[in-house]
C-alpha cells in the first residue's frame, strides 16, 4: 500500500491514552481501569520517558502527575502546549494541590485538574469529557478548514466531471494517488477534493511544495528534529491522522526520497537527533508537472518510492483540454472576487467567454483568475469589453511574463519558479549553453544545478 496508514484491523482501537506519575502503584492502577475500558494506555515515570514516549506518538490524551522528581508537570504542560503538533485535551493530577496551582494550569491549557487520591469514577467521567470535547473541536475545525480553504473542481464538462467522479473513488481507499498536470491545472484543489470526500475529511491536510524547499532543509521540514528532549515536529506529524499532500515531488532530493520510502514502507520516520521512531497513520498526495518514468529510468527518483507514491496516477488536464468550462470558472472567480475582495460585479458577455475558449491558456486555470482580478481590478463599466481583455493578454505577454500570468499576482513559490526558470534560462544562453560556466556564475553546485534544470524543464547540452 502507498500511504503511510496501516491495514485496518478489527475491532478498531480506542482513543490513545499518556499516564506520566511517578508513583508504581498510580501508575499501575490508572492504566488498568482505562485498559479495561478499552482505551490504549503508555505509562511514564517520569518527563523524561514521558518525552520519548511523546515524540514516538501524539497522545489522545494525557494524565499528567504536577510533581516530579525530575521535571514537574507544569513544564513539561508548556512544552506540550508550545509545540505546533496536533493538540490534545491534557488533565493534571496533585496530592498536593492548591487553587492556584489548578488556575495555573487551566490558564496555560490544562483541560482539567483532579485532586489526589483520585476517583476512579471522576478519572473516567472526566476522560470521557475531555476526548468527547477533543473531537468536536476537530470536527469544528475540519470543518472551518473545508468551508475557508476547500473548494469543489469547477465544471460541467465531461471531462470534470469524469474526474470528479474518479475522485469520489479513490476518496474510499487509502491509496497514494499521484496527481501529473501543467502548473495551474489545479492539482491541489483535486487534492484537496479528495481529501474533502474521504473519511480523513476532519483531519489536517498539510500541503508542502518541494520544489520551494532547499534540499539541505527538506529533512527538517518533513520529519523534525529532537534537541535536548523537546521535538519539532515536523510536516509529517503534523499530517497525523490527515493527508500529506506533496507538490513538485520531482524536486526532492535523493536524501529526502530514501528517508520517505523507508517511511512509507514501515509506517514511521525517526526525526534528526531522535533515538525512537514516530508511528504516524497519514496518507500521502504526490503531484508533479511531468511524468516521474524519465526521472526514475534517468536515476533522479527512486524506483521503490515511486512506486509506492504511484499505486494510483490522476492526469490533471490542461484548462484548453476542458475549455467549455471556461464560462463557469469566469463566473465562479467573478464571484470568488466580489465575496472575498470585495471587487465590483462585472459580467463577462457572450463574445468575450466565446473569445477566452479559444486562448491557450498556458498558465492553465491558475492564468484565468489572474485575468479576472485585473479585469475586475483595473476595468470599469457592469460589461467586460472584448477589447480590454485583449488589452490585459497583451499587457501580460510584453512585460515578458511566460504563459501570460501575472507574476506578482502569482503565489510565492510559483512566482519564485517562473523567476528561477528565466533566470537560469538567460545566464545559461549567456555563458553559451556551458553548464561549468554557468555553475560558477551563479555560484549554485553542478549537482544541484543538473537537478534544477531537469525541475524546471530547461533543455541544455553539456559543453
Amino acid at each position: 500500500m502507498s500511504n503511510l496508514a496501516a491495514t485496518p484491523s478489527p475491532p478498531t482501537p480506542g482513543p490513545y491514552i499518556l499516564v506520566v506519575d511517578d508513583e508504581p502503584d498510580i501508575r499501575q492502577l490508572v492504566s488498568e481501569i482505562l485498559a479495561d475500558e478499552g482505551y490504549q494506555v503508555a505509562v511514564a515515570e517520569n518527563a523524561v520517558r514521558a518525552r520519548q514516549l511523546y515524540a514516538q506518538r501524539t497522545p489522545d490524551l494525557a494524565l499528567l502527575d504536577i510533581w516530579m522528581p525530575d521535571s514537574d508537570g507544569i513544564s513539561l504542560l508548556k512544552e506540550w502546549v508550545q509545540e505546533q503538533r496536533p493538540r490534545f485535551p491534557v488533565i493534571m493530577m496533585s496530592g498536593h494541590g492548591t487553587v492556584e496551582t489548578a488556575v495555573e494550569a487551566t490558564r496555560l491549557g490544562a483541560y482539567d485538574f483532579l485532586e489526589k487520591p483520585l476517583s476512579m469514577a471522576k478519572l473516567l467521567l472526566t476522560v470521557e469529557r475531555a476526548l468527547e470535547n477533543s473531537r468536536l473541536q476537530q470536527e469544528n475545525n475540519g470543518l472551518k478548514r473545508r468551508l475557508g480553504s476547500f473548494a469543489e473542481p469547477v465544471g460541467r464538462g465531461a471531462v470534470m466531471e469524469q474526474l470528479r467522479q474518479q475522485i469520489k473513488r479513490l476518496a474510499q481507499h487509502d491509496a497514494g494517488v499521484l496527481l501529473v498536470g501543467e502548473s495551474g491545472s489545479g492539482k491541489e484543489t483535486f487534492a484537496r477534493y479528495l481529501h474533502a470526500q474521504s473519511s480523513r475529511r476532519d483531519r489536517p491536510f498539510i500541503d508542502v511544495s518541494l520544489g520551494a524547499i532547499a534540499p539541505e532543509n527538506a529533512v527538517l521540514e518533513l520529519f523534525g528534529k529532537e534537541e535536548n528532549g523537546v521535538v519539532q515536529p515536523g510536516l509529517l506529524a503534523q499530517a497525523h491522522g490527515g493527508v500529506l499532500f506533496l507538490d513538485k515531488v520531482a524536486d526532492m532530493d535523493a536524501d529526502t526520497q530514501l528517508r520517505l520510502a523507508g517511511a512509507l514502507e514501515s509506517h514511521a520516520f525517526t526525526a534528526i537527533g531522535a533515538s525512537q521512531p514516530t508511528h504516524v497513520d497519514v496518507r500521502v498526495i504526490a503531484a508533479t508537472r511531468k511524468p516521474l518514468e524519465p526521472e526514475v529510468q534517468a536515476g533522479r527518483f527512486r524506483k521503490d518510492l515511486f512506486y509506492l507514491l504511484n499505486a494510483v496516477t490522476l492526469t490533471i488536464p490542461p484548462l484548453r483540454r476542458h475549455a467549455e468550462d471556461i464560462p463557469d470558472l469566469l463566473n465562479f472567480y467573478t464571484d470568488y472576487f466580489v465575496t472575498r475582495e470585495k471587487l465590483p460585479f462585472r459580467h463577462f458577455s457572450v463574445p468575450v467567454q466565446n473569445f477566452l475558449r479559444n486562448h491557450p491558456w498556458h498558465g492553465n486555470v491558475r492564468e484565468l483568475k489572474n485575468l479576472v482580478q485585473r479585469l475586475l481590478i483595473l476595468g470599469s463599466g457592469a460589461e467586460v469589453e472584448l477589447d480590454e481583455v485583449k488589452a490585459a493578454l497583451s499587457e501580460a505577454q510584453t512585460q515578458g511574463q511566460e504563459s501570460n500570468i501575472d507574476l506578482f499576482n502569482l503565489p510565492l513559490k510559483d512566482a519564485r519558479e517562473q523567476f528561477e526558470k528565466a533566470y537560469l534560462e538567460y545566464h545559461l544562453d549567456k555563458n553559451g549553453g556551458s553548464i561549468a560556466r554557468l555553475s560558477q556564475a551563479i555560484g549554485i553546485e553542478r549537482t544541484h544545478l543538473y537537478r534544477k534544470l531537469h525541475a524546471l524543464d530547461i533543455k541544455f547540452k553539456e559543453k
